[in-house]
């Protein structure tokens, strides 16, 4: 097997008074997977990607990148909220990270183009945040993590406030934007119908505190279309993973 992308060594994260979130967590993703977290609430999804992200510091283990700590730099974080900026049109978000970045001012309108048109938003990159329906704005929120073209991509329940329809249809335009610009991703959501779509490995933590209860793989090959879901096989893996759930939240 290639050496992973990214690698969880006995990761543990703790908050007020010592209490672990996550405690010993050991993972692997190679290259090119798809993998969803899932688990009770509270059981430190969320927490995991900032952890990957930098944007929280590890209590213990490590998490390391196949090529080393400047890999974060190639790296895309969806969030639960588009978070556009209000006084900046669509364009402007997308470009952000860009700009961040210092990149040259044709080299940002070109990259911003091109993943607008991959989402299907180039005729409204003048458009500001308020003009946009939710499905849109969560369009152009993945315009912006893609425009770098990151090696891997977190996603914290991106479509979590959507409506049942945009949300079927926003798997299966990010399932084509991956098969179009190729990247790895850690997907978070409560979702298990989502997870099983889009994955090819399901990771259930179990909570207080967060460890991992059960991995599973996804058979079903790529490309995937939306009458997957209608599939017995889809509906079994769905119940069998619903049953991981269940042994993994906390006795009430």
């Amino acid at each position: 097997m290639t050496e992973p992308i990214l690698s969880y060594c006995g990761v543990t994260k703790r908050y007020e008074r010592g209490k672990p979130v996550l405690e010993s967590l050991d993972l692997d993703v190679q290259e090119g997977d798809f993998v969803s977290i899932i688990g009770p609430s509270g059981c430190g999804k969320s927490t995991l990607l900032r952890l990957t992200a930098g944007l929280s510091p590890l209590s213990e283990g490590q998490i390391v990148f196949r090529d080393g700590e400047p890999a974060r730099r190639n790296l895309g974080f969806i969030f639960q909220d588009a978070t556009l900026l209000p006084w900046l049109d669509v364009r402007r978000n997308v470009e952000m990270p860009l700009k961040l970045a210092s990149r040259p001012r044709a080299e940002r309108e070109g990259a911003a183009r091109e993943v607008l048109g991959l989402v299907g938003l180039r005729a409204v990159s003048d458009r500001f945040p308020r003009q946009l329906s939710g499905g849109m704005k969560m369009r152009v929120s993945l315009a912006r993590g893609l425009v770098q073209k990151p090696s891997l991509l977190l996603l914290d329940e991106p479509f979590g406030a959507l409506d049942a329809i945009t949300r079927n249809q926003l798997n299966a335009e990010l399932l084509a934007l991956r098969g179009q610009s190729p990247f790895t991703a850690l997907f978070v959501t409560h979702s298990v119908n989502e997870a099983v779509f889009l994955s090819n490995r399901i990771v259930v933590l179990s909570a207080n505190p967060g460890r991992i209860a059960h991995t599973v793989e996804v058979p079903f090959a790529y490309p995937r279309a939306a009458s997957l879901r209608e599939d017995p096989a889809f509906h079994r893996l769905c119940a069998e993973l619903m049953h991981a759930l269940a042994e993994a939240a906390p006795a009430r």
